[in-house]
């Protein structure tokens, strides 16, 4: 394998570990799904790629937790309800990564995770109150739902940061000490 294939297969490999670390018990939203967007938008130079591996990664990920984990379902369940507004977060996450992270330091890291987390707050709770199941649907109802939300987004961002530490710390680290990896 050239250089260009073993880092990529590290990328790889690093996103679906994150993805499968999900049944690690976590705080309530303490999750590596923001993480793997951002890094695999910034490190998967295939815009397809980019978009794919994740999202792939997280739709594994949410069939094994799903149907074999906690079985919250009595059939097999492909998808979830709700998981269009995740999953749309998580692209949008990806395409902030990929456009936003050209240059990989902590700061750009740092500032990325941050706001993906409140995208993803934002989205995730929007469809929750648009399903019409739990409040209102005028803009009381709304506002009760992000408010209400608000103890949940502590572990979000927590999660964002610490995976995306986790992710892009040990890619570049492995890429100062194995010199196959630079790309």
């Amino acid at each position: 394998m050239n250089k260009v294939n073993i880092s990529y297969l590290t990328i790889i490999v690093l996103i679906l570990f994150a993805s499968f670390s999900r049944i690690i018990p976590h705080m309530p939203n303490f999750t590596p799904l923001g993480a793997m967007a951002l890094f695999g938008g910034a490190y998967l130079k295939n815009k397809y790629h980019a978009l794919v591996i994740p999202i792939a990664s997280l739709w594994l990920s949410d069939l094994v937790l799903n149907n074999f984990i906690f079985s919250f379902y009595s059939d097999f369940t492909w998808f979830y309800p709700g998981f269009l507004w995740q999953y749309t977060s998580f692209i949008l996450i990806t395409i902030i990564g990929y456009f936003f992270l050209k240059k990989v330091n902590f700061k750009n890291v740092f500032i990325t995770s941050i706001s993906s987390s409140l995208l993803f707050f934002v989205i995730t709770n929007f469809g929750v109150w648009l399903s019409g199941s739990i409040y209102s649907l005028d803009f009381q109802g709304l506002i009760t739902c992000y408010v209400m939300a608000i103890p949940f987004y502590k572990g979000t961002v927590l999660g964002f940061i610490c995976y995306s530490s986790l992710l892009f710390g040990i890619l570049e680290f492995s890429k100062y000490k194995f010199q196959v990896l630079k790309g």
